[in-house]
């Protein structure tokens, strides 16, 4: 129940941003909400995260056929870095914020209390050191703890949102998320893999019996394995009962790949062929010999193509099984395929990623930013992004730990999906 008039205008804007109010209300209601953000970043560069979020904020992102203006103003930013290429200032300079020195003064902007109503944390890119699993540490942890000292100091809060996975560290993961909840702040996060297009636009059918799922994907370790394991988490917590958590991880790389291949199964000690296959054929960018176009690629193929493959198996605590594959040669995208119980075909998915300049699945989602910064409530539970979060680790720790399998009771974490689907679709 809306319980005044700035939660009425608050409900009315996200409608417009679903595409609900006809233009001319849409602008008089955007005039009439305006509130305040604050940016606090690594660093602002072209093709940067601040590039691809802070900045839909600033000139606003095509959904739904428009061009859709967010009821914020950027009025502040805390910068962390700037690279030779450094954008921040320039962007200071045309739009009218201001930089300042601390996260605490960009979001009390100079003053001795929180005066902004959002706070958008992207703790990715720059010159940061490496943990022993080659992790990168990105001070996510200490932004958003900087930010919550704030509200604990000043007795206001806002919503937030942090970009990918919570912290390097899982037991700053979890303290992130208990801090959230006991403030009771709006928090969102994660990539923008769950809510982009997919190639078909299917769903998990919601309580579905899975056996196995998989994504092939691109990327590197503490990284675009994030982005792959999102791909999988978002419709893994959708089957029957909901999501239980993983019991364990087991991470593999280079020879040990190929060998987990060959073994033809998940119970032999490998992956479903079935699964690898389906992944492969929604593919847009499966490489291939040359002279050929539409030839599934033979083993020795990928053996020549892909220099430095990783897998992550692991199994969530009700038995169901999961494959994460890295296959930088082969593919330049992300897929994903699972086989339900009772079912002989696998369905599968492109999880699509509109090129550059315009990058819309970030705009996809900012959306989701924009809703927790208007309704106070995240749009999918936080706990996606904390057990992905785990995985990550789980899966690095165990390829700098001989690659042995890790028993993961850390990671039996419950909770129920969000029944609605929230990827884009139009």
């Amino acid at each position: 129940m809306i319980q005044n008039r700035r939660e009425f205008l608050g409900s009315m804007a996200v409608a417009s941003a679903a595409g609900f109010l006809p233009e001319a209300d849409l602008k008089a209601n955007e005039q009439s909400t305006r509130r305040k953000m604050a940016v606090i970043t690594t660093e602002w560069r072209y093709y940067s995260h601040a590039w691809h979020m802070a900045e839909r904020f600033l000139v606003g992102y095509p959904i739904n056929g428009k061009w859709h203006r967010p009821p914020f103003d950027v009025v502040s930013a805390y910068v962390d870095q700037f690279p030779e290429k450094d954008l921040a200032r320039k962007r200071e300079a045309e739009f009218g914020f201001k930089i300042y020195p601390s996260v605490a003064e960009a979001l009390r902007l100079g003053g001795d209390k929180l005066a902004v109503d959002a706070v958008l944390i992207i703790g990715e890119h720059g010159k940061y050191p490496k943990s022993e699993f080659e992790q990168t540490k990105y001070p996510r942890y200490e932004f958003f703890k900087q930010v919550t000292d704030v509200y604990r100091k000043d007795g206001r809060t806002a919503p937030v949102f942090n970009d990918k996975h919570l912290s390097w560290k899982w037991d700053w993961a979890v303290e992130m998320v208990k801090i959230s909840k006991e403030l009771n702040f709006g928090f969102c996060a994660g990539s923008s893999l769950p809510v982009t297009w997919r190639m078909p636009a299917i769903e998990m059918p919601m309580g579905a019996e899975v056996d196995e799922l998989m994504c092939v994907a691109i990327g590197g370790i503490d990284s675009y394995d994030f982005h792959a394991l999102e791909v999988i988490q978002c419709m893994a917590e959708r089957r029957k009962g909901g999501e239980t958590g993983v019991a364990s991880m087991q991470a593999l790389r280079g020879d040990a790949v190929w060998q987990a291949m060959e073994k033809g199964s998940w119970d032999a000690g490998g992956f479903s062929p079935q699964l690898f296959e389906s992944c492969l054929c929604r593919s847009h960018t499966l490489a291939q010999p040359e002279t050929f176009s539409d030839r599934f690629p033979t083993t020795a193929h990928m053996r020549q193509w892909v220099k430095d493959p990783v897998a992550y198996r692991f199994q969530y605590n009700d038995g169901t099984r999961a494959t994460m594959l890295i296959m930088n040669g082969l593919v330049g995208d992300f897929t994903f395929a699972a086989k339900l119980k009772n079912q002989a075909e696998p369905i599968s998915t492109l999880f699509h990623l509109p090129p550059n300049p315009n990058v819309v699945y970030s705009a996809s989602l900012m959306s989701k930013a924009e809703e927790t910064f208007l309704t106070g409530k995240a749009p999918y539970p936080i706990e996606r992004t904390l057990l992905t979060t785990g995985l990550v680790e789980a899966g690095v720790r165990s390829l700098g730990s001989g690659q042995k399998k890790m028993e993961t009771p850390h990671l039996a974490i419950s909770y129920q999906p969000t029944r609605e689907s929230t990827f884009a679709r139009s």
